[in-house]
């Protein structure tokens, strides 16, 4: 699917909006780019990460522009100190919260967003019961199966079904470059990993298990875009915690109903 990119004048897009989501007037949601923002290297240039080393006048002034060009008063916005775990938070209020990798809400007016570098970012909508959310899935929580524990506490918190829903599986590392060690690689099942003799390392596929789990609670494909890009293989649009050694910054993904 093609992804409508934020409106420039011959520059680089500061984020893209996943197509899945267009029919849906009521609906904002998106993923940053590196693109449009004031830090320097190696955090160049839209770095909204408050957790880096970057200046921290920076990232208010790249979060700034960043929620003005998606028309978002930061005051809206709700976001978590990100743990790599699998806890879901229920949003009734925006603000920073504590231990949670997974978001959601049905109260109109709370963007949700999570932090990413190469984790894999899933944003759901469900039109019916008017609910979203907002997960950062890492390998630690994909393992967990935050994506199934999202939908699973949607449906007791909103009666969310899946079936009815929409998603977006985000930009992060991809199979040919998320390089891990027998001890990562045996938490997936062979779906999800490939050995490559050449190095004696394993490479798992990130996308495809989170894809796998939104499928398995009956999310129809038709339903589900899967972004064709990579922070690896793209790092000149996208940061990569690993591709750049530690030292970069982050992108927000982000969805709410106004």
């Amino acid at each position: 699917m093609i992804m409508k990119a934020s409106p420039t004048s011959g520059e680089q897009p500061m984020y893209h909006s996943p197509a899945v989501f267009a029919p849906f007037s009521q609906l904002i949601a998106a993923e940053s780019t590196r693109h449009g923002g004031v830090s320097p290297m190696p955090y160049t240039s839209l770095n909204l990460g408050i957790s880096t080393a970057d200046a921290p006048e920076n990232v208010s002034e790249n979060r700034s522009r960043f929620w003005q060009a998606m028309r978002v008063d930061p005051r809206q916005v709700a976001t978590s100190h990100q743990i790599h775990g699998s806890q879901v938070l229920p949003v009734t209020q925006p603000g920073h919260y504590e231990g949670y990798d997974a978001l959601i809400t049905n109260r109109a007016g709370i963007v949700l967003a999570v932090t990413i570098a190469d984790c894999t970012p899933v944003l759901i909508f469900d039109p019916v019961h008017r609910a979203v959310a907002a997960i950062h899935a890492g390998w630690r929580g994909t393992v967990q199966n935050i994506v199934v524990k999202t939908l699973d506490r949607m449906q007791q918190d909103f009666g969310t079904l899946p079936n009815e829903c929409y998603a977006y599986i985000g930009t992060c590392i991809d199979e040919c470059s998320f390089e891990v060690d027998y001890d990562v690689a045996e938490q997936f099942s062979d779906a999800y990993r490939r050995f490559e003799p050449a190095t004696g390392k394993y490479l798992v596929n990130l996308k495809k298990a989170n894809l796998d789990q939104l499928s398995a609670r009956g999310m129809a494909s038709s339903r589900i875009q899967v972004s064709p890009f990579s922070t690896v293989l793209h790092n000149q649009d996208f940061f990569s915690y690993r591709h750049e050694g530690g030292q970069t910054g982050r992108m927000l993904a982000c969805i709410g109903i106004v």
